[in-house]
């Protein structure tokens, strides 16, 4: 089996597994993605039964989005401000008790001073925010699926919780 199709079952169960944990706890799920534009949330609204747990995601790609709409402070995007920001205001507009946001350096070009494959992760859960940074090698594909299948991995565990 290929990597990309190991990949897309390793995210297919984790949606499951999410699908299940906000289910049995009555949880909401939202997202706020920068550099995966989208991808979180196609893959979240495709989940079993995501109508009663997915609240939505906001894709905010363009700086004056994450300033203005998600009140990330003026300054550099790539950093663990914006996501902390992303990730509380989504929470706070999308009415969603579980939330992860992720921005970052997709590449082939560095951004904000930080080398192509950082990605800045944050979640909002009952404990407050969390954050992580991780540094992902690969073209920008590369990067992509690894931040949404890493992304997918955060929510499972924070809804484990």
């Amino acid at each position: 089996m290929s990597d990309v199709s190991d990949g897309t079952r390793r995210s297919d169960e984790l949606i499951e597994r999410l699908a299940d944990l906000t289910a049995d706890r009555g949880s909401t799920v939202a997202c706020a993605e920068s550099l995966t534009s989208g991808s979180i949330a196609a893959r979240l609204g495709a989940g079993p039964n995501s109508s009663e747990w997915f609240r939505g995601g906001i894709v905010a790609y363009s700086r004056s989005v994450k300033h203005g709409l998600l009140e990330v402070p003026e300054g550099p995007v790539v950093c663990e401000a914006a996501a902390r920001a992303m990730a509380e205001t989504t929470a706070r507009l999308l009415e969603a008790d579980l939330v992860v946001a992720v921005t970052g350096a997709g590449g082939p070009d560095p951004q904000d001073g930080r080398p192509p494959g950082t990605v800045c992760f944050a979640t909002t859960g009952a404990d407050g925010t969390r954050y992580e940074e991780k540094h992902y090698d690969g073209d920008p594909e590369d990067v992509l699926a690894q931040t949404v299948r890493h992304a997918l991995e955060l929510l499972v565990e924070r809804a484990s919780a």
